[in-house]
Order: structure tokens, then C-alpha cells, then sequence
């Protein structure tokens, strides 16, 4: 998995990309074909934004989050990018032919 941790109007430090990569590796454990993570750290006078796009294998998925804190804007995007991948992954699975494959026997 690629990572690109960038900044508008902050400097991202080496503790932010660090605590940016720790909280995205969860992503991985729910779908393995995580291929691009793309996050953007923005501050606008009192609101920390942060926003991600992740390439996976179907599609691109977008989420963000605004917090007065960075570090609890990074966590509530992690949660809603986890969200948005496991509905993506259950999406993938073709759950009417397992129940066809059912019916069989």
C-alpha cells in the first residue's frame, strides 16, 4: 500500500504521518487490495480537516472530517474510510449465488 500524507496551510510533521500511517493500516485488515491512500491535513483558522481517497480493487472511495483537533479529525476520517470499505467489500460479494448453490441441495 502507497501512502501520500500532504498539507494545506500546515506543515506535516513526522509524528502526524506516522500516527496518519498506524490508523490507515487498519483498513487492511478488512480488505486486502488496498492499493493508493492519498491524505490531505488542512487547518482553516479553528477547523482541522482531514480527507483521504483509497484506491481499491472496484473503485476509488472518498471520506473527511472536520474536528478542532487533528489527531480527532484523522481518527473520525479513519472510522468513516472503515465504514465505507467493509460496505464496499460486502458489495463485492455476490450473495445471491450463494443462496442459489443453497437451494440446490
Amino acid at each position: 500500500m502507497q501512502l501520500n500524507v500532504s498539507g494545506h496551510h500546515v506543515e506535516v510533521t513526522e509524528a502526524m504521518r506516522g500516527y496518519v500511517e498506524s490508523k490507515i493500516e487498519r483498513l487492511e485488515r478488512h480488505f486486502d487490495i488496498v492499493s493508493n491512500v492519498h491524505c490531505i491535513l488542512t487547518v482553516e483558522k479553528l477547523r482541522h480537516k482531514a480527507e483521504a481517497k483509497v484506491n481499491v480493487n472496484g473503485g476509488t472511495i472518498y471520506a473527511d472530517n472536520t474536528e478542532e483537533d487533528m489527531y480527532a479529525a484523522i481518527d473520525g476520517l479513519v472510522d468513516k474510510l472503515d465504514r465505507r470499505v467493509r460496505k464496499h467489500k460486502e458489495k463485492l460479494v455476490d450473495h445471491h449465488a450463494r443462496d442459489a448453490h443453497k437451494r440446490r441441495f
